[in-house]
């Protein structure tokens, strides 16, 4: 990717001017991460994050298997070859953990748009009501399982320290003093886990640059040369983590998918 899309923000972001140049470009996918706008950019495809889960969790938001991705991303007219566009309304709050889902599952072509779908309203671009007309497709998923930790994976890095937990919660429900959202889930946070509240990653919807992105993650305590696993209340803000620590170049990380509603919710600790 080139001009106008190139910023200070990384590799994994697009600019409104970049998109609005594109609407009609063969190959674009545009897909709405919101859960709620009742409107969208032309073109855009709702991908509804309570729904493309696992059928067999309890869990929220748990991650589907790939034959279960393949069926609701086909049925979305999106195949993993495609140039594929996630926002979601404040800009940075959902739309990561769908741009994480694509990519885990094995598209390699994955942005999310600045300022999400508030700014490009804001600004007069387009934006429509009517219903996006799908073509068929097949997507074909390389799921990278290796990106995703468990239930079992995290009870050993507790243990044995081999990697460093970054929890993207408030700071309140980090550190107990603020109850958790879901009913009967504990307070507090995993042995050493470190806090780094999603909203301190972005700004009015953007993503921070790079040099104030990597001195937010270091003051939080994070060693970008070492193994990372991100985690939060249900695997949604976790993936934004994922997006800072990619967008600084960080390879060595994994999102622990259960999270809290896991850790917390089976007295696993």
């Amino acid at each position: 990717m080139s001009g106008k899309g190139m910023n200070t923000q990384g590799p994994f972001i697009v600019s409104r001017d970049w998109l609005e140049e594109r609407l009609d470009m063969p190959g674009l996918s545009i897909v709405d991460g919101s859960w709620y706008l009742p409107a969208h950019i032309p073109g855009a495809i709702f991908f509804d994050q309570d729904l493309v889960v696992d059928p067999e969790s309890d869990l929220p938001h748990a991650l589907p298997d790939p034959l279960t991705f393949e069926r609701y991303a086909s049925s979305m007219g999106i195949t993993e070859q495609d140039t594929i566009v996630v926002y979601d309304g404040p800009g940075f709050f959902s739309a990561p953990r769908v741009w994480w889902l694509f990519r885990v599952m094995g598209a390699e072509t994955v942005f999310v748009l600045d300022g999400g779908f508030d700014r490009w309203q804001a600004e007069g671009r387009p934006v429509t009501n009517e219903r996006t007309k799908i073509a068929p497709a097949a997507f074909l998923p390389d799921f990278e399982k290796s990106r995703v930790a468990s239930l079992e994976d995290m009870r050993r890095i507790v243990e044995s320290g081999e990697a460093q937990i970054a929890d993207a919660r408030p700071a309140g429900r980090f550190a107990g003093t603020e109850p958790e959202p879901r009913e009967g889930m504990r307070s507090g946070h995993m042995p050493g886990a470190l806090n780094v509240p999603v909203t301190a990653l972005s700004e009015d919807g953007s993503l921070l640059p790079l040099d104030r992105l990597r001195d937010t993650l270091e003051q939080a305590g994070l060693d970008l040369g070492q193994p990372v696993v991100t985690s939060c209340g249900s695997g949604v803000t976790a993936a934004a983590l994922i997006l800072a620590l990619e967008s600084l170049g960080h390879r060595d990380n994994r999102l622990y998918d259960g999270s809290w509603s896991e850790w917390g919710g089976t007295g696993a600790g």
